[in-house]
């Protein structure tokens, strides 16, 4: 008796050290930079780092770039820094604390998920490169200062103010109808540009200090947007888009949205288009990170992204004559571009390099504006780098980089040797995991055809058939990467993944069509989300991949997804029981139809009744009574990407219906867990309701 006691006592601990390697708060506890920025005139850098809910400044500088946190911030309340900008003389930066700026509304409104007595206010501050005591100065957002380092202008109740440095005396600049937004200083700092948006169309407007008047650009009854000084201040560019209500189309049809670039003369506030995006789908504006990304370069240049020839791509053109031409070209995409401080080249993350598992990755590019000369400057084995950003003298570049064992951390180049340093390791927590899986690299066919990239993540060893889990990402705009990402919420959920990975699933990360990374197609494919949910075969694809893969136990599949990826996940749990064993539901849309509202006057699309009830038939809501595995809802009810209403109303059906389900309410917590003890609190109930299921 004594061998068979034996061999089960090590077969049970061998499981037991399998499973038990880490807490869910040791592979959250990495610190998470953001709003990386550098100086004007010295090689100086800052960031904002969310320390387990700790959000504070850190500053380094030339030649060692040693970290130094200049702010102490020290409680775990949900207010995050954004908006981080130097003075000119690089000795003081001003900065945005509070709101939610990765939020589609509300995101310069206070937010409270730590239950303060009196709701955060979102407020504009102020601290010494050199450090001590951070300052208030006053309450507002998207702060810009002047070249004089006296004054910063500010956006408060969508009307301009400004405050001094000096004193923190504070007043509103003017007033103006609507909504003012995207404040920039003129190069000589005697004036203000800024978009107004007026509802049915918008303007570009320049506030004159010296004679305190308005002049506008070109007024028009179009949407103008992203206005740019020209380096002199003589002019402006900006993107010119249609105003007010088209003639009702088919709903149900793609269509191209139009765009230009205008300049206008500031003297005479005339203005004149300057080039015109093809009138073809892919000619429609980006989507992707920045938008049109439109600057006025060196050598009067006009630099943007467009889509038009299947990948988001860099374009130039002088700002006077001649034609656009294309500065980078190949199947990949570019995003988060950055202008050097000499406006000669531009750098930009980049899913390209050398091995064909690039592709979801990223990689730092530079290309010359006047030669379409392009490198990629980075490309670190396994390595992930993105949003870059070229210090003053250009010998360095810093940007932020993390490989598939280590998450992000600021990163400094030097462009003449070579030399990379990974600054800021040392605020890892020491018990961060470090024996972390490498996620692999897989493509399968949807059953349309169409090639589906995704990552598995899985722990060698373990049991003969192992239970799966399919993660589904959100946005939907959005490309998992073969290593931890650079947004933080999706740097959580590579988290989760492999403390699922560890805890003995095999997890599939899926890149479904309607992300970005593999051409225009895929991103702005036909008959998806209200339109069809044909993104839906993606997703069911995975789940099939993995239940045919040898090691997994195919009637012990989960899902699970946030946002976009909860409205898939339930669209999952829905349609395909009989797959999906077991989900978990984190802020999904559920109900579609009342996108689209009946139109007020007499006028409506042609295909309106066949939309509504397309949209209908792509919600989760339809397919209620073949809905059979169990499922955990969460949701923050201060969320302002997707209405709790959409998680409330879903439950309410649950109920009348009977229908077995969990549930889990984080008040006053919004869409991304502000709070850190409430990111902890979800991924935990997440994986345990998991377990609980497919690890009975």
């Amino acid at each position: 008796m004594k061998k068979p006691l034996l061999t089960l006592f090590l077969v049970l601990y061998g499981a037991f050290l399998f499973a038990q390697s880490f807490t869910m708060e040791q592979i959250t506890s990495y610190p998470f930079p953001t709003e990386l920025t550098s100086a004007a005139s010295s090689n100086r850098i800052a960031w904002a780092m969310n320390e387990k809910g700790l959000r504070n400044i850190y500053v380094a500088e030339a030649p060692e770039f040693i970290p130094r946190k200049i702010t102490s911030f020290s409680k775990d309340d949900g207010q995050e820094i954004t908006g981080i900008q130097f003075t000119s003389d690089g000795n003081t930066l001003v900065f945005v604390r509070g709101g939610e700026h990765g939020s589609n509304w509300d995101y310069n409104v206070g937010i409270n998920p730590s239950q303060e007595r009196l709701m955060p206010k979102v407020e504009i501050w102020k601290v010494a490169f050199s450090g001590g005591k951070a300052e208030l100065l006053t309450e507002g957002d998207e702060p810009i200062i002047s070249q004089d380092n006296q004054t910063v202008a500010f956006i408060k109740n969508r009307q301009v103010w400004t405050v001094s440095l000096q004193d923190k005396s504070s007043g509103q600049l003017f007033e103006i109808k609507g909504s003012v937004g995207n404040l920039s200083w003129s190069p000589e700092g005697t004036q203000l540009l800024f978009s107004v948006n007026r509802s049915t169309h918008s303007l570009i407007g320049v506030y004159h200090i010296g004679n305190q008047s308005v002049q506008y650009l070109s007024p028009s009854f179009s949407r103008d947007s992203s206005p740019k000084w020209s380096p002199d201040g003589n002019y402006v560019v900006f993107v010119r888009r249609p105003g007010g209500k088209p003639e009702p189309m088919p709903i149900l049809e793609q269509r191209h949205s139009p765009w230009e670039i205008w300049v206008a003369d500031v003297k005479t506030g005339v203005g004149k288009r300057r080039w015109k995006a093809p009138e073809t789908l892919r000619g429609s504006i980006s989507t992707t990170h920045g938008g049109a990304n439109l600057h006025w370069a060196g050598d009067n240049n006009l630099v943007y992204l467009s889509y038009e020839d299947g990948w988001p791509h860099l374009y130039a053109m002088h700002a006077e004559t001649g034609p656009s031409r294309q500065l980078t070209k190949g199947d990949f995409m570019v995003e988060h571009v950055s202008l050097s401080k000499d406006k000669k080249f531009l750098v930009f993350s980049a899913n390209h390099g050398p091995n064909k598992e690039d592709i979801d990755r990223r990689h730092i590019g530079k290309v010359d504006i006047q030669t379409a000369a392009m490198e990629i400057w980075t490309n670190v084995q396994d390595g992930i780098e993105a949003i870059p950003v070229v210090l003053p003298d250009q010998k360095f570049i810093a940007y932020f980089s993390a490989s598939p064992q280590r998450p992000m951390l600021p990163t400094v180049r030097n462009t003449a040797t070579n030399e990379v340093s990974v600054i800021a390791q040392n605020l890892l927590p020491v018990d961060f995991p470090i024996q972390l899986v490498t996620p692999k690299q897989v493509i399968f066919k949807s059953p349309d055809g169409l090639n589906i990239h995704a990552q598995v993540f899985e722990k060698e060893g373990g049991p003969d058939k192992k239970p799966a889990v399919l993660f589904v990402h959100g946005g939907p705009q959005r490309q998992m990467l073969l290593g931890w990402h650079y947004g933080d919420y999706y740097s959580n959920t590579y988290a989760i993944n492999q403390y699922l990975a560890e805890q003995g699933f095999v997890v599939l990360s899926v890149n479904f069509r309607l992300g970005i990374g593999y051409g225009y197609e895929f991103h702005k494919p036909a008959r998806t989300y209200w339109q069809g949910a044909e993104e839906y075969l993606d997703v069911k694809a995975a789940g099939e991949y993995l239940a045919a893969l040898p090691q997994v136990d195919p009637k012990r599949i989960g899902i699970y997804g946030g946002s976009y990826g909860g409205y898939l996940t339930a669209l999952a749990l829905a349609r395909d029981s009989e797959l999906f064993a077991v989900g978990v539901d984190i802020h999904g849309v559920h109900e579609l139809s009342s996108r689209l509202e009946m139109p007020d006057g007499y006028e409506k699309a042609p295909d309106f009744e066949k939309a509504q009830r397309t949209a209908y038939l792509s919600s989760p809501l339809a397919y209620l009574d073949t809905w059979k595995s169990p499922v955990l809802f969460i949701h923050g009810d201060d969320d302002r990407n997707v209405q709790v209403s959409q998680t409330t109303d879903l439950i309410r059906r649950f109920e009348e219906k009977k229908m077995p389900f969990e549930y889990l309410m984080i008040p006053d917590d919004s869409h991304h867990w502000m709070k850190y003890a409430n990111l902890v609190k979800v991924n935990q109930a997440t994986v345990d309701f998991l377990k609980k299921h497919l690890q009975p």
